[in-house]
């Protein structure tokens, strides 16, 4: 695979977890698009089946964009036929049960040529940006279905961050979209496209980072798409189930893997300031 070269002349699109939501995914396209930013400028972190109904077809409109995504815990399961998803709940726990259900349905969906596809995605990815020495992980550093959220420690990040070797970790898996500054760099998670943020909206997020007189301006957006016929597509291939129904409550069905803090935040709506980091 091609290294991430982005053009610093264009804004960076950063996006996670389109979770097999076909229609989302087509949406972050067309933002894409709208803002004429190149597919060489837009970077997924990773899982893109999970939850929705359309693996396969999700698979092909990203490969077919040509954008860059990092190896996500789903891509490492579903790629290599693995027993379970790997996304790092507890066993026994409602959300390692729920994942059951999907992960069933999603393995015999996605055709050979996008599991050998997956396979060859790398778990990490370092490129340079507007002066900046990014990493592009998936959870953690040394684990791809790591939770870091941001109540975490902000020594455990800034661990990661040392460990990289770089200024910026672009990171994904928790669902949850927030941005840190650390005390040597900056831990940025885009959030997911593919399901709600357990803030009681049914919009979902993505990043735009932009170089903006000597800075770099990171800013959070909601994602507008059609979220009535995912969970249509769902209902029809018998996907009746917690996370379908998320897709128009905003709710999470578990927060099993939630430290309390984030509990707490549970259907209070996500309001995420800008992040300017200065380019010397």
């Amino acid at each position: 695979m091609s290294p991430f070269k982005p053009d610093e002349s264009s804004p960076l699109l950063i996006f996670g977890g389109p979770y097999s939501n076909l229609q989302a995914t087509r949406a972050i396209r067309q933002i894409a698009d709208n803002l004429a930013i190149p597919a060489h400028n837009v970077l997924c972190t990773g899982d893109l089946v999970a939850y929705c109904a359309e693996p396969d077809e999700t698979v092909d409109l990203i490969r077919e964009w040509g954008i860059t995504v990092v190896a996500g815990n789903c891509e490492e399961s579903v790629g290599n036929g693995a027993a379970d998803c790997g996304c790092g709940f507890s066993e026994g726990s409602s959300c390692d049960l729920m994942s059951a259900q999907w992960y069933n349905y999603t393995l015999p969906r996605v055709s050979e040529s996008n599991k050998a596809w997956m396979r060859q995605l790398p778990g990490q990815i370092s490129f340079d940006y507007c002066q900046y020495a990014f990493t592009a992980i998936h959870g953690g550093v040394s684990s791809s279905n790591e939770f870091i959220f941001p109540s975490d420690a902000a020594t455990i990040a800034q661990q990661q961050l040392e460990h990289s070797r770089s200024d910026i970790i672009l990171a994904g898996h928790c669902g949850i979209p927030f941005g840190q500054k650390l005390s040597t760099g900056y831990w940025l998670n885009a959030g997911v496209i593919g399901m709600p943020a357990n803030d009681a909206s049914c919009e979902t997020w993505y990043m735009i980072i932009a170089s903006v007189e000597n800075q770099l301006a990171c800013n959070w957006k909601r994602l507008h798409y059609d979220y009535v016929d995912t969970a249509k597509k769902m209902s029809e291939a018998g996907l009746n189930n917690g996370y379908r129904d998320a897709l128009s409550t905003g709710l999470w069905p578990s927060l099993d893997v939630l430290p309390a803090r984030e509990k707490a935040l549970t259907g209070q709506r996500l309001q995420i300031p800008a992040l300017v980091i200065p380019v010397s």
